[in-house]
């Protein structure tokens, strides 16, 4: 069963995902919250899968909740999945630094939303390839913070490969491929290497990668 924790400032979309997720045998919505203040607490209270959070809200907003979150070991399990009106905005990449598994815009359709719920449950960054692209294209090519120490110089060269093709959007397959190793092979090393960078999931190595150098807007 996927726990999963709403989070918006606006009743009737709490109601429309709620409704939706209501009806799926193997998803149950175990709370609700109007802002981000409330959500943190009823995150740590229920202990849920998946938390969709919308990303501007009163008291605390979707970036700062989502930092919490990520900042509590008791909430080490939980991902954060951020609601945006507007796709692509100015906080997407903020979201992702302060440790979103990735992001859906409001109006999606819903079976691409019960999806992607499920998605996010696996541990997965929801961050489809064009998406990825379009983040890089962005965001990543915006003055990025300095003096933050990465850790990358801790993962072995295939461990960066992998971080690199992982950073280009990539899904598991089609690393195995470059690479020319086995999918869990891929898997492998993309977990260790989120385990030695610290990183929640594969979105945060995306940010990692590019805020490191690793990877540099532009080429492949």
């Amino acid at each position: 069963m996927i726990r999963v924790l709403l989070v918006d400032d606006q009743p009737l979309i709490r109601s429309g995902f709620r409704a939706l997720l209501d009806l799926e045998d193997d998803i149950e919505v175990v709370a609700e919250a109007a802002d981000g203040q409330e959500g943190l607490a009823l995150a740590r209270e229920h202990l849920p899968d998946i938390a969709l959070i919308d990303i501007q809200m009163p008291v605390l907003d979707g970036i700062e909740a989502t930092r919490r979150i990520a900042a509590d070991p008791a909430l080490a399990s939980l991902h954060v999945v951020i609601l945006t009106n507007y796709g692509l905005d100015e906080y997407v990449f903020d979201a992702l630094r302060a440790g979103a598994a990735g992001f859906l815009v409001k109006d999606i359709v819903p079976e691409d939303f019960l999806h992607a719920v499920r998605v996010a449950a696996r541990g997965d960054a929801l961050l489809a390839p064009s998406i990825t692209r379009k983040l890089i294209q962005r965001y990543v090519t915006q003055p990025l913070r300095t003096g933050a120490t990465t850790g990358l110089e801790e993962l072995t060269n295939r461990e960066r490969e992998a971080v690199a093709l992982v950073a280009q959007g990539l899904p598991n397959d089609q690393i195995a491929d470059r690479m020319v190793i086995t999918p869990m092979t891929a898997k492998t090393h993309i977990n260790r290497a989120m385990t030695k960078l610290h990183a929640r999931d594969r979105a945060q190595l995306v940010v990692l990668a590019y805020e490191s150098g690793l990877v540099v807007p532009g080429t492949s």
